[in-house]
């Protein structure tokens, strides 16, 4: 939150030529072992249980120096006695101008005692049990290194993306008082709404499969170093894999044994109850103290709801904490790594990735850990694609945005002015042979799906597609995309998914750096989400459809800040399977998590388009320039 909207108009210049903002010593490799010592430690938790940790304090002892965090159930690398690690800190830029980074496994994983739970709640939330949780960890944490750790200034930072960036927001909860800074980054913050595991109550089953294979097996040895083996699928083709898998419902007993818990516990909570619930973040974020740097990617594949919401709710419920987003063209983590210059097919002609690193969250750090005289960054430091720019705005969404709607009409015709005759368009849904996420073959998700040329999709018969004319004027969106749409179907439930498309002009040049992609015409996925129409009204009481009921369908695709060009065209394209990145509806209202293959129906799904109630996907469009 910030004191004045002029202040934070003078924070940043919102267009830059980024490569040249970047100290040319973010290439350069840095010599840990020169510049560090480093000690490792089983660190006393407040029940007894103790932590693996790695301290790496600079070997510079004519000054103090503040303390950066992470904790993750990554493992943190270089176990050896004399090994060190390869890089410190989330930049260079920090690990040169010098810290104390402390690095943990949190408990139950790797070296560290315990048990791992994965998400595990709030304490408050764990009525009659332990009384401890990742927030204590972190504050017992925090007070050994400054009771223990010679060498600091009495400051803490503390980072992570995605599960690490969760670990972060468990920090910032009941802080300890030293924790001044943190910079939770692609953290989620809840598992049934928007982040890894579901989407609006639909199953992400890709993902859930391949993370908690990988990630929430049961270990060998209380003090294991070495990753579990890496799944075999037994083939590169994943759409075929989770095909021929069949229901959800045969995962523990075809493949994972009972190996893997919190899969079987996922199978036991279909809707959103107490057990999804108590692990929502958001409901936590009250009274933080420390200074806050969100971090997000416009195409991160797995945590966008989550930073998102944990910026928006903060700033709902505290006006006096420092909290900033950012939020650039990136996937899940790309800030941290690379250049930031494309992603997939698409190039975005400046370094962002270094941008962020050397001009954003290098200056936070030094400021609220050393004192040092950096401008503080802006409410909303975001990055405008189409246009290729970064923007800053002291409100997020920006309040100068106003709602339009953009109407579909007869012949895949798009449009902001809404419709004057009714009708209807109609497709056959058949769980049989779901429309594919992805022409990549591929048993991970993976990033680049995010942004990819939706041509594949849209050639499809169950696959609704509408366009604009060429745009006479560039339009640029800036916030939550919503879909609002009257459906219906011949089953009892069904899953709704759109997408918002930006096509390029057909006489686009090809670009050298991309061989053998035809950019003429290209499909740029920019948004995409789903609902489980039976979640339609409630996530915590899940309704049948009424077959042959139209009935109304809105959600939120979620923000995004892009252009799209004069001469471009805008394309929404709805469908009903996003196979295997979303699991399979039988498209009859009942337990998908225990559903069998008999269950499973071909049904007949309507979209409307009528004067009366026109189904419409609501922007919020920036003025013109």
């Amino acid at each position: 939150m910030r004191s004045s909207a002029s202040a934070a108009v003078t924070r940043l210049i919102c267009v830059v030529a980024l490569s040249a903002l970047v100290p040319p010593v973010v290439a350069q490799r840095f010599d840990v072992r020169k510049h560090y010592t480093r000690s490792v430690h089983m660190v006393p938790m407040r029940d007894g249980v103790k932590l693996y940790t790695q301290v790496y304090t600079p070997k510079d002892k004519s000054r103090t120096h503040p303390v950066m965090l992470f904790r993750t159930p990554y493992g943190v690398r270089a176990y050896g006695p004399d090994q060190f690690r390869s890089s410190l800190g989330p930049s260079v830029q920090l690990a040169r101008s010098g810290y104390v980074f402390v690095y943990q496994d949190v408990r139950g994983k790797y070296r560290s005692e315990g048990t791992f739970e994965v998400m595990k709640p709030v304490r408050s939330q764990l009525v009659g049990k332990d009384q401890v949780d990742e927030s204590t960890d972190t504050r017992d944490t925090i007070q050994w290194v400054i009771d223990d750790v010679p060498g600091h200034n009495g400051r803490v930072g503390q980072w992570g993306i995605s599960y690490p960036g969760w670990q972060t927001v468990m920090g910032m909860i009941d802080a300890h008082p030293a924790l001044v800074a943190a910079s939770p980054q692609a953290s989620p913050a809840d598992m049934f709404i928007g982040d890894d595991f579901h989407h609006n109550g639909a199953f992400r089953l890709m993902y859930t499969f391949g993370w908690l294979a990988g990630n929430a097996a049961v270990r060998s040895s209380p003090s294991s170093t070495r990753q579990r083996a890496r799944f075999s699928f037994g083939t590169p083709d994943g759409y075929d894999f989770f095909l021929r898998l069949g229901p959800v419902s045969n995962v523990d007993r075809d493949y994972f044994h009972e190996q893997v818990p919190t899969w079987n516990e996922y199978m036991k909570h279909g809707s959103y109850d107490a057990y999804w619930k108590q692990q929502d973040v958001l409901q936590h974020m009250k009274d933080i103290r420390p200074a806050v740097l969100n971090v997000a990617g416009w195409f991160d594949a797995e945590d966008f709801y989550g930073p998102i919401g944990i910026y928006k709710t903060i700033e709902k419920n505290d006006a006096k904490n420092r909290s900033s987003l950012v939020v650039g063209p990136w996937l899940h983590g790309g800030w941290a790594r690379g250049n930031g210059e494309s992603l997939g097919n698409i190039h975005f002609g400046a370094n962002t990735s270094e941008f962020y690193r050397g001009k954003v969250e290098f200056p936070f750090f030094e400021r609220h850990l050393k004192g040092a005289k950096h401008q503080e960054p802006a409410e909303a430091v975001v990055f405008e694609t189409g246009r290729n720019e970064w923007r800053q705005h002291d409100h997020w969404p920006p309040s100068s945005a106003t709602p339009q709607n953009l109407y579909l009409h007869p012949g895949g015709k798009l449009s902001f002015q809404p419709p004057k005759e009714d009708g209807a368009d109609e497709f056959v849904s058949d769980p049989v042979r779901p429309v594919p996420f992805s022409t990549e073959i591929r048993t991970s998700q993976g990033h680049t799906w995010m942004i990819e040329d939706q041509r594949f999709a849209s050639r499809r018969p169950d696959v609704l597609v509408y366009e604009t004319e060429p745009l006479t004027d560039d339009v640029v969106i800036a916030g939550p995309i919503i879909a609002n749409l009257r459906v219906s179907t011949t089953g009892t439930d069904a899953d709704w998914i759109v997408k918002l498309i930006d096509v390029l002009p057909g006489d686009t040049p090809n670009d050298p750096r991309e061989r053998g992609v035809r950019m003429g015409g290209f499909q740029m996925l920019l948004a995409g989400e789903v609902l489980r129409a039976k979640f339609r009204n409630s996530f915590e009481k899940p309704e049948p459809l009424v077959p042959g009921e139209v009935t109304p369908i809105e959600f939120d695709l979620r923000d995004k800040y892009h252009c799209f060009k004069a001469g471009h065209r805008i394309m929404v394209q709805i469908q009903s399977t996003w196979f295997p990145v979303i699991d399979r509806n039988p498209q009859r209202f009942l337990d998908i998590y225990h559903a069998k293959e008999s269950d499973f129906q071909k049904a007949t799904h309507r979209v409307m388009r009528t004067s009366a109630h026109p189904s419409h996907v609501k922007l919020l469009v920036m003025p013109k320039r």
